[in-house]
């Protein structure tokens, strides 16, 4: 619930906080967000502060440590991903001057209102996720498929999923 409240769906355009949420969501797939959202800081220790070149440079000795660390979810491809996914953000970060500039040009720099009425009319895709995952993949990230995308558009505010009854709906439409 606090993470509701206070920080799903607020607009980030913090490189770092990006990546976070990056691993974070690939680190989701197939599980439950409070999973996830229960290792936070699990995961903050063991990808070194969320640092994408800290992660760039994971070899295979810290590849066989994580996949010991009972902190985090310990799936071989996942964390394998969160290397590769670091060397393909820096990447970005070269060619656009941000992960930031690059990803809010999915949605032409503003968040996208969904003006949802019920949690039901909330998509699990949209076009905007298609075309970003369909750019991350081309550019090497994984676990970036158009579902994940979509929830990482809307944990960090390019989309405001908040229904509109929603107290929080109203104030992130004001940003």
């Amino acid at each position: 619930m606090r993470y509701h409240d206070r920080e799903w769906g607020v607009p980030v355009r913090n490189d770092r906080k990006l990546f976070e949420f990056l691993i974070l969501e690939g680190a989701q797939a197939g599980l439950s967000w409070i999973t996830i959202l229960r290792k936070r800081e699990n995961y903050r220790r063991a990808f070194a502060g969320f640092d994408p070149r800290k992660v760039a440079r994971f070899d295979g000795r810290k590849l066989k440590r994580l996949m010991a660390d009972p902190g985090i979810v310990r799936n071989r491809l996942k964390i394998q991903a969160a290397v590769t996914n670091a060397k393909a953000f820096l990447a970005v970060q070269k060619e656009f001057g941000s992960f930031s500039k690059y990803m809010w040009r999915f949605v032409d720099g503003r968040p996208i209102d969904g003006r949802r009425r019920r949690r039901g009319d909330v998509p699990a895709r949209t076009r905007e996720s298609d075309a970003l995952s369909a750019d991350l993949k081309k550019r090497g990230f994984r676990f970036v498929g158009t579902t994940i995308c979509y929830a990482h558009m809307q944990a960090v505010g390019m989309v405001n999923d908040h229904v509109l009854a929603c107290f929080r709906h109203k104030d992130l439409a004001r940003r």
